[in-house]
């Protein structure tokens, strides 16, 4: 009977797979990194694109960002976050306009010829970038504003750079010491024509004709090379990029406080010693805003003639 009755043995032998794959996980993971690849490339590849100044306001904007303090924001009604709102506006100096000016003339095939006629400092108020003749290489057609050709590739380097600045441009036209007399036309309206010149081709260069701030012309009353009026150098166009000043002017300080003066005097009721040096307050107000006045008067160094042609 016990020999009859065998017993039944089940074994159960679980396959191992050790040259498969482990289920589907793998691809989630695989996928994920394949797309943040493809976002870091694209990163790069649109950070290559994007200017130099760009990339720096860009890059002072990341370094004081804060979740904490930003955070919200985007959503209120009127409100919406835009990157460009807190960047840092890149500051204007003369060796970052330069830079930028020397890597558009390359990009546009432009030689050590033009670096050498394009000038770019400092001045009271903002950047001034100026477009020099040189023997043998003028900017315009003699006796005319008709720009060269190495002029138009000149300023179309310039309107790349300066467009997508937020200051105000001033365009200055200046000729030499040497007289001129055409038919109807002397150095003034030379130099004055020769400014709207450049102006249109900034502007046909893609800069917004709502920054022209003015175009002038001096004739030769402002040479550059000041013992020598006649030298070619004198002849240029000064593009200038003004710095904006902050807060209000000082003629407008000083209406302020006469009103205030004149308030309190006009209040009713008021009596005493300090009623009655208001008279001399005033008096002593109105002198001095007269001088400031005449200061800022003689601080004007040239008179220009202005023409939109």
């Amino acid at each position: 009977m016990s020999e009859a009755i065998r017993k039944v043995i089940v074994k159960k032998v679980k396959k191992r797979h050790d040259g498969g794959h482990h289920g589907g996980s793998w691809k989630v993971a695989y996928a994920d990194f394949v797309t943040a690849m493809m976002a870091f490339f694209l990163l790069l590849w649109l950070l290559s694109m994007v200017s130099d100044d760009k990339r720096i306001a860009m890059a002072e904007y990341f370094k004081s960002f804060s979740l904490f303090k930003e955070s919200g924001t985007n959503f209120l009604p009127g409100s919406a976050f835009v990157i460009t709102d807190h960047i840092k506006k890149a500051e204007l100096k003369p060796e970052n306009i330069a830079a930028a000016l020397k890597r558009a003339m390359k990009k546009k095939g432009g030689g050590e010829g033009e670096s050498d006629q394009v000038l770019i400092d400092a001045i009271d108020g903002g950047v001034r970038i100026q477009i020099v003749d040189k023997e043998g290489s003028p900017m315009f057609q003699l006796g005319g504003a008709e720009p060269t050709e190495k002029a138009r590739e000149i300023l179309a380097g310039v309107a790349e750079v300066i467009r997508d600045q937020d200051a105000k441009i001033a365009i200055e036209g200046h000729t030499d010491a040497a007289p001129f007399r055409g038919d109807q036309i002397t150095n003034w309206e030379l130099s004055t024509n020769r400014a709207s010149a450049a102006r249109r081709m900034l502007e046909t260069n893609g800069l917004d004709p709502s920054r022209v701030a003015r175009v002038v012309g001096y004739a030769d009353t402002d040479l550059l090379i000041k013992d020598q009026p006649k030298d070619a150098q004198n002849r240029r166009i000064s593009i200038i990029l003004l710095q904006p000043k902050d807060g209000p002017p000082l003629a407008e300080g000083l209406k302020k406080e006469l009103r205030s003066s004149f308030q309190q005097q006009a209040q009713p009721g008021t009596s005493g010693p300090a009623a009655e040096a208001a008279p001399d307050r005033e008096s002593t107000i109105r002198q001095s805003f007269q001088e400031k006045k005449a200061a800022m008067k003689k601080s004007r160094k040239r008179d220009a003639i202005g023409l939109w042609d």
